[in-house]
Formats: C-alpha cells, structure tokens, sequence
C-alpha cells in the first residue's frame, strides 16, 4: 500500500500499544504503524502495553503481507542496565527485520556499528532536530529519517527539505509537551521517573497557579498544551516536504484510533484525487467531537503562544502525579551516598570548578574568586543582556589563569548558526573553548579548534554515548542531570572522556519556547501576595501544595522552570573525585552576584581540601527554599 503525490511518497504512521490494537490498526488505512518491545521505548509506564518479542516478529510479517511498514521505538534514553539488555534486543531486531528503528539515545549507534547490525534508523523527535547542522550530522551517521522537533513549523521544514534528502516525519495529531524535546527533566529529579526514559509523571499537567510582582492570578493548569491537529492542514504538510504524517496515541484504544486513522487517511486519498477541489473539513466536526482535549496546530504555523493551553477537562482527565517536595538533604540519604560512591578504589586528582553565569558582573566575580573555567551562557535570564563582544573581550584580556567558554543556546536555529559564524569567524575573541547545545552546533564549530564542553542539554546518560561525542569531537561531556547514582557511577568509571558534573545551583527542568510571563497581562490577579524564595520580578507556578517553581525568561522569551530547592551535592564532593569526577560545575545564572561570590568561596574551598566538604556544607546560606539531591536520591 503506497501513496504518492507528485512522484513523492506520502505516508501515514499509526500507533499501536499492544498486538491486539496493532492487528486492528494494521487494517486501516495506516501505511505504517509503529510500536514499542517490552523494553526501552518511551511507553513504559504500564506492563500491559507493548509488544514481546514474538508479537513484534509476528506483527512485522502481517505488515510485510499488507505491503505496510513497521517501525520499532528503541528511543528513550538508556541506563547502564538498559545497554546490556539492548545487545540482545538489538540482535534480534536485526533478525526480524522492522523496516526502521526509531532513536533518541546515541549509544544505539555504538551499539549498532560494534555489532556490525543492518538496521534503518529514524531518529525520534526527542532527539530535538531543529536546525540543519544537526540533520547533516545524522545523515552522515547513517539517519535515514528525521522526526521534526514540535516547535518547528511548516516553512522551517520546506526550508530544511530543500537542502537536504533526509526524510520528514511530522505529527500530524495527537498529544503533545510544553517543553522542547528531551529538556523536560523535573520528573526524574522529583520521582525518579524520567519523561525521557518513558515513564514522564506529567508534573506538567499539575494546577498551578501564578505570582509575579506581588500579585497572584488566578491559571490553574497553565503548562497544559492543547493536542496536535493537522486534518485540515494536510496540503500544506504535503507541499513542506513532510513525507510521514505521524498519528500520537500508543496508549489510546484500538476504536479511537482506527475511526481517526480512517478519517487521516480518507483526506490524504481525497487530496492526492482531486487536490483541486479537496475538502478540507469534510470530517472535521466529528473529530472535534470526539476529542480528548481542545485543539490545535500548534507550531506548525508559527509559535502559538497563550492559545495553545489546553482549558478542556484538564483536571479531570487521567493524574499521572501529584504535586510532591523536592526532598531536603538528610544525613542518612549522604551517608548512604558516600557508601555507595566509596566501593570503588580512588582515582582522585585535584578537581577543577567552573560555574555558568549569565551576566558580565557575575563572570567579573568569578573571576576575582578565581575560578577555573566560566561558561557565559548562551541564554541569559532577564533583565540581563546577551554577552556582547566587547564583554568578552575585556573578559578574556583579564581572565588571569581562568577559563573562558562561550556557551550556545539551546535552541540553534538558522539564524542563530548565522550570528555565531559572524562572531566566532577571526576566532580572535581569546575564548578557550564552547559550550555545546546541540550536534549541530559541534559539527558547525570542531573545526575552529576550540575545546568543546558538552552541555546537559545533550542528555549524555551513559557511556557508550560519552563515546559518541567523543568522536564527534567533545573533550568533556557534562552529565544528564536526571541521571540516578548508581548509573551516575558507571557513567563516570567507564566514560572514555572526562565526565562533568553539576553539583550545584538549578539547572533548568522545564525548556519551553512559550511565555507564561504572557498570563500577566491578559488575567486579573486574584490577590497581593509575595514571592517565598526569589524576586518579585520573577513569576512563579504554585503548585497545590504552595511549593514555587520558579520560571525565568530568556533573551529569547523562552521560559526555564528551575528546581525550587538548590541542587547541592558538596557533603560527598570528595567520594565523587575518588571514582574519577575532576570537573564540577555550579549551574549559577539565577544568583546575584553577592550569594554567588559566597557560593564559589565554598566552593573553592572546597576542592581545595575535600576533607572539608561537610563541615563546609553547613556554613552555605539557608535562606532559599533549602537543597535537594535531585535524581541523586534515586539509585
């Protein structure tokens, strides 16, 4: 079964979470569908969904026999446990023959190519694929097919299209997160459950409500995004270049999805007949009916903003999680901790600091402290400004025996890669190295021969994937913050590269390209109330149990929710050095520049003699909502 229109092939992929809904949704008018194994998809949350071994063997021939594909999810992020297992998985995937594999996890490449398996590769939409550098950088490590980034709209992907073969793969419908792909994090460090390793507690669905400059108004479920709908959009996928329009719904019945598959496909097949004449909203209406959320097309025309929050049964829907604290530091959790840490024979060396701020006066302090290595961010949270030239020269010309690093954003689109290779192209700023984002962006940029750092952003969660990067060109790859202690540990002692780790500050849980600053200006506030922790200037989500998340802007208007409580892992410091950490990183850009001066003090104090590091624990200021271990309380 294949369609075409113009010559190009256009596909509907449908889901299926178990073989009963595969051998229904199979005789659609699906032209592909794809599902998950019993292990490391990103459906894991319930034992009755996917497929074993012999249902995957006995679904990809019923859809050979159909002349339909089937594509596997390999493509949640993998623990040390997970990579043994995928060894096995991945051979008999190579056996049975899927016609693709779907990824977000690097180390499936390692693990492919040292196997020497025969396997086509899509890579998932948590990978983040946003910008072309990064969709040449696949292509030549042998990506056959990308699955775009949510945030990307339509004439991003025609742009992209023309510049390359790779294929596109879009939702066409279906649910969708607020955060960019892969840079939700807060489910882990709150329950051990990682959004990217299929078992997301939804924190983002919780009923917050907001404050900001003393006031309080009234949002309850403002991270709540509509669901995707692209049925009345078809031509306009079609003429982007999108091959694959993808349904979401792996955990959604077998009647919903074969009536809404059969709906998709009936459009795309009116449209390849009579693309003159093609009714756009033939079936829209029974759709809409039955929807499980409000719609919408979300950033397929262009960032939607306030307009895409979801006010349709939100909170009477399914509840994945509930509002829970960020759990304080205990004793007995640290002396568990260094015991675990402490099994290993100690290879320590003198460990080095570095900090990410995001101001010039914050890197002037860490200069004065004397600091190792400063990483100017690529993001800098409002009101500050971006790092200007002139900034980092005289940051540069007096740096004394510290560091500098220029951090990237996140988020690197064209016009982003144009303004970095204006600046960086005399590579005369005195910079030591770049924070990488993105591949891309190390593609872009190892030929300048700066060091490069890769940042948490890249979600290094083993070390088979540390090796992926080191090929590529890192020189130290920072660990994922999600990352739980004991897979931290086998990370660390196996990684070919040096591991860096953040272990102190609030990295950003929540990367979202929406700005619920816009909340204040279209809601009356409810009452006068203060902020807890931080700044009146910065808005805060209160969750049920009063707990303030805080969301900073960015030079971009993006939004970083951060932890509420300061990650904070100085007690074992020194049991980290001893399995080989050497480089650790305050995550500072939210601090003034007087608690970061006393922070780095500590800090450095610290390193200096790692005997001292829980006497020095209880000298840092307690003014804040406290400090957690993040995913660290999890082993």
């Amino acid at each position: 079964m294949s369609r075409f229109f113009n010559n190009k092939e256009i596909e509907l992929l449908a889901p299926a979470g178990t073989f009963e809904i595969f051998e229904k949704v199979i005789h659609s008018g699906a032209n592909a569908v794809y599902l998950g194994g019993k292990k490391l998809n990103m459906r894991m949350l319930r034992s009755d969904y996917n497929l074993s071994n012999d249902e995957i063997e006995k679904a990809i021939a019923i859809a050979h026999s159909l002349n339909k594909k089937v594509y596997i999810t390999v493509n949640n992020l993998l623990s040390q446990q997970d990579l043994k297992d995928a060894e096995e998985y991945l051979k008999f995937l190579d056996k049975v023959q899927p016609d693709a594999l779907i990824i977000q996890d690097l180390s499936i490449l390692e693990l492919i190519n040292s196997l020497n398996l025969n396997l086509t590769l899509h890579s998932s939409v948590m990978m983040n694929v946003h910008n072309l550098e990064t969709i040449v950088t696949l292509r030549e490590c042998g990506i056959t097919r990308i699955v775009a980034s949510r945030e990307m709209d339509l004439q991003t992907i025609k742009n992209l299209h023309n510049q390359t073969d790779m294929e596109f793969e879009y939702f066409a419908h279906g649910d969708m997160c607020i955060a960019h792909g892969a840079q939700c994090l807060y489910s882990a460090m709150l329950f051990g459950q990682s959004s990217n390793r299929g078992l997301c507690m939804k924190p983002c669905r919780w009923n917050f409500t907001m404050k900001k400059d003393g006031l309080a108004y009234p949002t309850e479920y403002p991270m709540a995004v509509k669901d995707m709908y692209m049925y009345e959009h078809l031509p306009e996928m079609i003429e982007a270049g999108v091959l694959s329009f993808k349904i979401e719904g792996r955990m959604k019945d077998s009647d919903f999805l074969v009536t809404l598959i059969n709906y998709y496909s009936d459009a795309i097949d009116r449209y390849i007949e009579d693309p003159i004449c093609y009714d756009r909203t033939k079936d829209a209406q029974s759709i809409y009916e039955t929807r499980k959320r409000d719609l919408s097309t979300c950033s397929a025309f262009g960032k939607p903003g306030l307009s895409n929050i979801n006010r349709r049964s939100e909170g009477t829907g399914k509840i994945f999680s509930k509002p829970a604290e960020e759990i304080e530091i205990s004793k007995e959790k640290v002396a568990q901790i260094k015991k675990l840490l402490n099994e290993e024979t100690p290879l320590s060396q003198k460990p080095k600091l570095s900090v990410k701020v995001a101001s010039f006066s914050q890197a002037k302090v860490a200069i004065e402290v004397g600091i190792d290595a400063i990483y100017l961010s690529g993001e800098v949270f409002a009101p500050n400004l971006p790092f200007s030239k002139s900034e980092i020269l005289e940051l540069t010309k007096n740096k004394q025996n510290t560091k500098i690093y220029l951090g990237f954003p996140r988020m690197m689109f064209e016009e982003d890669f144009s303004k970095y290779n204006q600046l960086l192209k005399e590579n005369n700023l005195g910079l030591d190295g770049l924070i990488v984002t993105n591949l891309g962006a190390i593609h872009k940029y190892k030929s300048l021969g700066l060091e490069l750092i890769g940042d948490y952003s890249l979600n290094i969660y083993n070390h088979s994937a540390a090796r992926f990067y080191e090929k590529q060109g890192l020189s130290i790859a920072t660990l994922s913050v999600e990352t739980a202690l004991l897979d931290a540990k086998e990370t660390i002692t196996k990684s070919p590269i040096p591991i860096e780790m953040i272990v102190h500050g609030s990295p950003t849980v929540m990367y979202m390209g929406y700005n619920l600053y816009e909340n204040t200006k279209v809601l009356e506030p409810s009452r006068r109330e203060d902020n807890s922790h931080v700044d009146n200037k910065v808005l805060v989500l209160v969750d049920e149990k009063a707990h303030e998340h805080p969301v900073y802007m960015d030079n971009y208007g993006r939004n970083h929710m951060t932890l509420y409580k300061n990650l904070c892992y100085l007690p074992f410091l020194k049991e980290l050095n001893d399995i080989g950490v050497n480089h650790f990183r305050v995550e500072a850009c939210h601090y003034d520049t007087n608690k970061l001066r006393k922070i780095l003090c500590i800090y450095k104090e610290a390193i200096n003699d790692l005997s001292k590091c829980e006497e020095l624990f209880h000298t840092l200021d307690t003014d804040d909502a406290g400090f957690t271990l993040g995913a660290f309380q999890f082993n």
